[in-house]
């Protein structure tokens, strides 16, 4: 079954995410300094660039569906729809904004995919910039995303909370469907890990403690996430997080069986294509935990074929047996747990218990939910209202230099894409407008 299943998830490799564009940036490393702890705001964080034992670390990692949601990664899937109905996304709680593509400045593009580009645009209104996704409604027909694309844009809708990226608005024209989100100008937390290796323990509990809120925040919602990751974690321009790229997201409020995600973080019962709940998010963050602290996912070999995850996937059927702890070296700092360098005791046993690989016995998904994971020793210094507030300064901040500044991001070829936009027609009536109701269509 295992092998069936690898064939299918391998089926037709996808393009590139231009949901989350990968940054290039050459900020410094992590501060000295963080005030996450409510006893000892000035908590010594050492900076770990150039560490002697630096993991061979992955490059960026597409997602993986047998339910293709978005345009969002390199993903496969099979050419057919789903046979799941999704269920009825919540109200939205945001009034969108009335745009039109003659409301905005574009200054470049941030990313680019297999559905269209993202670009950073400023208000000729208000002067502030944004992101604008753009999709083409060819492809999106073509490809059968309809119902989702939809549903992305209601979920976004649906929830406002400061660690999660915001929808402003959408529209359409007779070529394209524009979505206006944050522009968040830090770039990817994917990036800092990568030219860090690891982060002190501090540093990591930091953006866990962040993910957790928004978490937490999802699943009141009933939204359950299934790509957490991160190049999928957006670092804000005073150093907070963002979570971007809604494309697996779905409204949950029982159980749901697709599977989707990224394969280091893909909860077992996912692999086993089981029922699952919204307990696969709180897996995915012990396995987001581990990368933090030893730069690399638990269950990850260096060096195995990325084109053939067959081991993989039998390493995270096997549970905490298989994980990857890292080895002793004179060479590396001394901790807490003794032949875990990198990982102190209390950080391990929240491991531990996220990587479970009973969902009825996972940190999360007890009695007293996402409360579990708050009251968990390892945040034990974490004062919950204020992070909440953003009133904790955050460890690193993104060497920015200004709110419209986008040196985080590679470079992309704008090539003549822009001809394309706004365009209506002429006489020939848009088939393809009533299949998107929220879009408002802004096209002669």
């Amino acid at each position: 079954m295992l092998r069936r299943m690898t064939d299918k998830l391998l089926a037709h490799p996808g393009n590139r995410d231009h949901g989350s564009p990968s940054p290039t940036s050459t900020h410094n490393n992590i501060p000295s300094s963080s005030s996450l702890y409510k006893h000892n705001p000035n908590h010594p964080l050492a900076p770990t660039s150039g560490h002697p034992h630096a993991p061979e670390y992955p490059l960026h990692r597409g997602s993986i569906s047998t339910e293709r949601t978005s345009e969002s990664g390199d993903r496969s899937y099979l050419a057919r729809p789903s046979d799941e109905e999704l269920p009825l996304p919540p109200q939205p709680r945001r009034v969108m904004g009335s745009y039109k593509l003659a409301d905005f400045f574009f200054h470049r593009t941030l990313g680019t995919g297999s559905f269209g580009r993202v670009h950073l645009v400023r208000s000729k209104h208000n002067l502030r910039f944004y992101a604008v996704k753009v999709l083409n409604k060819e492809k999106v027909v073509r490809m059968r995303q309809v119902d989702h694309t939809n549903n992305e844009q209601r979920l976004l809708l649906a929830v406002q909370y400061p660690f999660i990226v915001n929808l402003w608005g959408t529209f359409q024209d007779f070529t394209n469907l524009y979505m206006v989100m944050d522009f968040v100008a830090g770039g990817e937390l994917f990036t800092l890990l990568r030219r860090s290796n690891r982060f002190p323990d501090p540093v990591a509990k930091f953006y866990a403690a962040e993910v957790s809120l928004a978490l937490n925040h999802l699943h009141k919602h009933d939204i359950v996430y299934r790509d957490l990751k991160p190049e999928n974690i957006l670092l804000s321009i005073d150093g907070h997080v963002k979570i971007a790229d809604f494309g697996f997201a779905k409204f949950c409020p029982n159980t749901t069986w697709a599977l989707c995600g990224t394969p280091d973080y893909l909860a077992p019962e996912i692999i086993n294509q089981q029922r699952y709940n919204k307990s696969v998010d709180w897996y995915a963050l012990g396995v987001l935990v581990f990368e933090m602290l030893t730069g690399l996912p638990p269950f990850h070999i260096p060096g195995e074929a990325a084109g053939s995850p067959m081991g993989l996937y039998q390493r995270i059927q096997r549970g905490i047996p298989a994980i990857r702890w890292p080895v002793a070296s004179s060479q590396m700092p001394a901790s807490t747990a003794p032949g875990y360098p990198f990982i102190n005791a209390p950080a391990r046993d929240l491991i531990l218990r996220f990587l479970e690989s009973d969902p009825s016995k996972r940190l999360g998904n007890l009695k007293k939910g996402s409360y579990d994971v708050f009251n968990h020793s390892w945040f034990v210094e974490v004062d919950w209202d204020r992070l909440e507030r953003r009133e904790v300064m955050a460890p690193y901040m993104p060497k920015v230099m200004g709110e419209g500044d986008a040196s985080a991001f590679e470079q992309y070829p704008d090539e003549d894409v822009l001809q394309s936009y706004g365009s209506y027609g002429g006489d020939v009536k848009d088939s393809m407008k009533e299949l998107f109701p929220d879009f408002e269509y802004t096209a002669h």
